[in-house]
């Protein structure tokens, strides 16, 4: 389906992150650490508000995301 791809694709990219630049991913993971929690509320809040955008735009010009 559509939503499994979608999420191989998201754990492919985020892989090729970490081997290509495992150092820059580690330092990245301590500066999340130190973020106080609201930030990264909004943070999340406003990734996934953009991804459904992305996705409800998507389907909304090329029909539902479900058709064969």
């Amino acid at each position: 389906t559509d939503l499994l791809t979608a999420l191989a694709l998201a754990i492919a990219l985020e892989g090729a992150l970490y081997a290509l630049f495992p150092e820059a991913m580690k330092k990245f993971m301590v500066q999340v650490l130190d973020q106080p929690d609201s930030l990264l509320r909004r943070a999340g809040l406003t990734a996934a508000i953009a991804g459904v955008a992305l996705v409800w735009l998507n389907v909304d010009s090329y029909g539902s995301m479900f058709s064969q």
